[in-house]
């Protein structure tokens, strides 16, 4: 289960808009998720990161202090740190279910996945914040690197990864955690049913 008793990363993914991209049946169908979030503190805040199988399975939490210039900045540093975790314990065809509580963010993620996956380019640049224009090269090549990859808008409240972030120090304990290379119990992929959270609504919905 995810973390502090909160639903499954997986739930949280199907009840969750992306933006750019629309929700279709098999968004689901997905073999990791990954889960981050950043923090700006005068004091200094954090990056954190939870990642988990379709199944539940935890495979990483990571909480670390960080030093970003701002709230936005934290929130690229975030996705490229977890996206970069999760390259090196998932297989590169794995199906990606990502996480965040920042719309620019979700957004820029799927509208740079979609400029590849069907040809589409943004109108005008993305609007993406001067301090974070390495991590954003990184992210989009992580991003990239997948088989599949959609992006999630959630609320900072419904995000695991947020207490992570917002007291690193206090939840230091989960990066003593041993190395898990959990893979996901397989699944048709051409199955056409809808996510867990769709499965009880009318047609008109």
């Amino acid at each position: 289960m995810a973390a502090y008793g909160r639903p499954t990363l997986r739930d949280l993914f199907d009840d969750s808009p992306t933006p750019h991209i629309a929700h279709p049946p098999r968004t689901h169908h997905r073999g990791f998720y990954v889960a981050t979030d950043g923090s700006f503190r005068a004091t200094g805040g954090g990056l954190g990161v939870v990642i988990e199988t379709r199944d539940g399975e935890r495979v990483a939490r990571i909480a670390l202090p960080d030093h970003a210039p701002d709230n936005n900045v934290a929130e690229y540093r975030a996705l490229h740190l977890g996206l970069d975790i999760l390259a090196a314990r998932a297989p590169r065809d794995a199906r990606i279910g990502v996480l965040v509580d920042h719309d620019v963010l979700a957004a820029n993620a799927n509208r740079t996945l979609l400029a590849t996956d069907d040809g589409w380019r943004p109108d005008e640049p993305l609007p993406v914040p001067e301090r974070s224009r390495n991590h954003w090269r990184g992210i989009q090549a992580r991003l990239h690197g997948f088989d599949d990859c959609r992006v999630a808008r959630i609320r900072s409240a419904e995000n695991p990864a947020h207490p992570l972030a917002n007291a690193p120090r206090q939840y230091s304990h989960v990066n003593d955690e041993a190395d898990r290379c959990v893979l996901p119990t397989a699944v048709d992929t051409d199955e056409l049913i809808p996510p867990p959270s769709r499965a009880d609504r009318p047609a008109s919905d």
